[in-house]
């Protein structure tokens, strides 16, 4: 259940993440620690990785408006994050830096009778996702693949 708090910080951190170029993607607020704790997860948007400098000034400047607001009135930590490395495939540094990994890739409809395919990923190119099936490359066709996300089982 989200904190009565969350929308009034999401209010005034948003313009305050716009202003330093970043997006909030996520918050929650830890009453159930002492003090509190407020996290933030935020995220670049002109970058693939949103680094420690991002958050930084997130957390400067956003300590400055929660504090002007007294939105929240005792004692309180701010945490200020990156969401972390999601399971979907989607950009080319994905495909490479999960290359040999187990996938799970969805189509739109069946190639070769199947909607769903699980195997370690080799790549892609504009043409096609090829996947290493029991020692076996198979290629499945760009325009077919819905997504990719990485798999526990292959």
């Amino acid at each position: 259940m989200t904190h009565p708090l969350i929308p009034q910080v999401l209010e005034l951190a948003a313009p305050v993440a716009d202003r330093v170029g970043l997006e909030i993607v996520d918050a929650v607020f830890q009453t159930n620690q002492s003090p509190p704790v407020l996290r933030l997860d935020v995220r670049n948007p002109t970058q693939e990785d949103t680094g420690l400098n991002d958050c930084e000034r997130l957390s400067i400047a956003l300590t400055e408006a929660l504090d002007e607001s007294n939105l929240i009135p005792d004692a309180y930590v701010l945490e200020v994050s990156s969401p972390g490395v999601s399971d979907v495939l989607s950009s080319d540094r994905d495909f490479k830096v999960f290359k040999g990994f187990p996938v799970e890739v969805r189509l739109s409809e069946p190639y070769k009778s199947k909607q769903i395919w699980r195997g370690s990923l080799i790549g892609r190119d504009d043409d096609k996702l090829t996947l290493n099936l029991k020692g076996r490359p198979v290629k499945i066709p760009q325009a077919l693949v819905q997504s990719v996300q990485l798999s526990t089982e292959e």
